[in-house]
């Protein structure tokens, strides 16, 4: 990465760099993407996508059931005429 872009970006963020600040990050940002060049030459694979393992569908279907018998919940509830009663508001 060129010298001035790498002043532009640090005038962006208000960050002061010395002259050996800038020679240094204008190296360092330049071999990153020289990395990042490296991986445009890797080989596809298309039979697989970013998850080397394959994710299938893991959960179960729905199956309404009722576990606990709804007159034994309604028991102990204030309730009227089979709805639950909540409190009177004013």
């Amino acid at each position: 990465m060129d010298r001035a872009t790498v002043e532009r970006v640090a005038r962006a963020a208000h960050i002061t760099l010395t002259e050996e600040e800038l020679e240094r990050y204008s190296r360092d940002l330049e071999e990153i993407l020289t990395y990042f060049e490296l991986l445009d030459d890797a080989p596809e694979n298309a039979e697989r996508g970013i998850n080397p393992i394959e994710i299938a569908d893991v959960l179960r279907d729905d199956e309404p059931r009722m576990d606990i018998d709804p007159d034994v919940l309604l028991r102990d509830m204030n309730t009227y005429e089979g709805y639950v009663r909540g409190p009177r508001l004013s």
